[in-house]
């Protein structure tokens, strides 16, 4: 593969949020790399086959980002064989309900692995390459449940909790050395298969603007990429209009 100027990797390349990211970046002309576990690699192929045919760039890449060995593989993969790793995002949800009675500890762990473990990889790997360079673009997709916890939700919230942490002391450390870390909050429903799964009037919030709509909050990570060093934000809150916060 051609050597490019520009790489945006995507960890958690999901159906809704994280394709929409992918595509907003292509369209800034990076080649997106996007990444999904290998069972989902049959959708990773076809997003990235969808990018490229919009006139984009992209190449998919089944990977368990819980896995030490994987990633520090796909990272250097990446930089040696694609190009430079300019914007990294790391997009893995893994929202789980369950009363703290039934949560067993392998689900705790399975979501902590998950939802912060795997991004504690993105950053380990990449840091790095993006310091050497004195540039890039870290930036981390929290939840409401990164401000708070709510009953039923205590695996996702410790992950998310533990992942905005994560965020802040990358960002304290490796704001000096030229790269940007930021962390969202996505405190709302997302406009997404798996919201409209379980709420009967998406129709209607959409039509009412009262579901976040994936293309935005992707148009929102692109304008983070390119603040200026002077003006960086750290933590960024999305959430539509309406919503009670």
């Amino acid at each position: 593969m051609e050597i490019q100027k520009n790489v945006a990797l995507i960890i958690g390349a999901g159906d809704d949020t994280g394709s929409a990211i992918a595509r907003a970046f292509a369209r800034e002309g990076h080649h997106v790399c996007v990444v999904r576990r290998p069972a989902r690699l049959d959708k990773l192929t076809a997003l990235a086959e969808s990018i490229t045919a919009e006139g984009g760039s992209a190449s998919p890449h089944g990977v368990d980002a819980r896995d030490e060995d994987a990633m520090a593989a796909l990272i250097t993969e990446i930089e040696t064989q694609i190009g430079p790793i300019d914007v990294a995002v790391f997009n893995i949800g893994a929202n789980v309900k369950f009363n703290i009675a039934d949560t067993t500890p392998r689900v705790f762990r399975k979501v902590w692995e998950m939802a912060s473990f795997a991004g504690f990889l993105m950053a380990h790997n990449v840091a790095p390459h993006m310091a050497a360079r004195g540039r890039g673009t870290m930036i981390f997709t929290g939840a409401t449940a990164s401000m708070r916890g709510a009953a039923g939700f205590s695996a996702f919230a410790a992950a998310k909790h533990s992942l905005r942490a994560l965020a802040q002391s990358c960002a304290r450390e490796l704001g000096p050395k030229g790269i940007h870390v930021a962390h969202t909050i996505i405190d709302g429903a997302i406009d997404s298969n798996f919201i409209r799964e379980i709420f009967p009037k998406v129709d209607e919030m959409r039509e009412k603007s009262l579901i976040l709509n994936p293309d935005h909050i992707a148009k929102n990570y692109v304008q983070l990429h390119h603040q200026p060093r002077d003006a960086w934000t750290f933590e960024l809150d999305l959430r539509p209009y309406g919503e009670k916060w």
